[in-house]
């Protein structure tokens, strides 16, 4: 664990946050700065600064993971697609150094670019949080 890592706290419990998933290596939550809402982050628990220190079994454990809720954020909001995607390493702005990957639901002419890979967060109105992990975690199999 990194000291001043928000995901370790996250894991650790000492922040919150609206987990959608969680096992012995991997949670998934929703990210409170979505590209759109409905966005989730699927985090190993251990802490690796970049994507290729993660050990493969953890690794292919995580896209497990990432695939099963590929397809629960499709089938809970309606998404017309998603990106998913992994920044590592500083030239790539990870905002948080702990390896992680982003699932973004995406809708015709959401304002996204397809290769952008900046946005303008949006805001979650009051208990829609819970709203978007309820019905994520419903269309988990």
């Amino acid at each position: 664990m990194a000291n001043d890592c928000i995901f370790c706290k996250i894991v650790n419990g000492e922040l919150p946050a609206e987990r959608l998933y969680d096992d012995d290596r991997i949670i998934a939550i929703l990210d409170i700065y979505p590209a759109n809402k409905g966005h989730v982050l699927v985090i190993p628990k251990k802490h690796y600064e970049t994507f290729d220190k993660v050990p493969e079994e953890e690794l292919y454990a995580t896209i497990s993971i990432v695939k099963r809720f590929v397809q629960s954020v499709i089938t809970a909001l309606h998404a017309e697609g998603v990106n998913v995607h992994v920044n590592s390493g500083p030239a790539a702005g990870p905002l948080v150094k702990h390896t992680h990957i982003h699932i973004i639901p995406r809708f015709k002419d959401d304002g996204l670019s397809g290769l952008s890979l900046t946005y303008d967060a949006k805001k979650y109105e009051t208990g829609e949080l819970k709203d978007y992990a309820t019905k994520i975690k419903r269309a988990m199999k």
